[in-house]
């Protein structure tokens, strides 16, 4: 503590170090906390990372760097080497990737949900 009876905020991380901190969290918050990270298969310390990441806008960060739009194609190309085998063979070329496009695309009254979409005007 400084004279003045302020607590120092120093925000310097060692280099190469990831910081590590201490919380208390409620028993409904741990457990709440714990749902999300088995849904989104992490683990409790990525889960709190994560979410904390959403609640400061990082998360709409790395959406305009183009990381999700990046890791978004890379799953795309996935869903479509694995739905075309699926597709009956018999069918015209055009409408086989007019069902892929249906599949990975999804619905269109969901697009405004898609983060790794651009928004459309309104």
């Amino acid at each position: 503590m400084s004279g003045s009876g302020k607590r120092s905020t120093s925000h310097t991380v060692r280099a190469g170090c990831e910081a590590v901190s201490a919380v208390k969290l409620s028993q409904q918050l741990t457990a709440e906390i714990d749902a999300w990270a088995e849904t989104h298969n992490a683990t409790r310390s990525d889960a709190i990372r994560q979410l904390i990441e959403i609640g400061l806008g990082r998360a709409a960060a790395e959406v305009r760097s183009g990381s999700v739009e990046r890791a978004s194609l890379d799953i795309e190309e996935q869903a479509i080497c694995q739905l075309r085998p699926l597709l009956d063979p018999s069918l015209p070329l055009d409408e086989r990737e007019r069902r892929i496009r249906r599949l990975v695309e999804g619905p269109p009254e969901f697009s405004d949900c898609r983060i790794d979409l651009p928004k459309r005007g309104k």
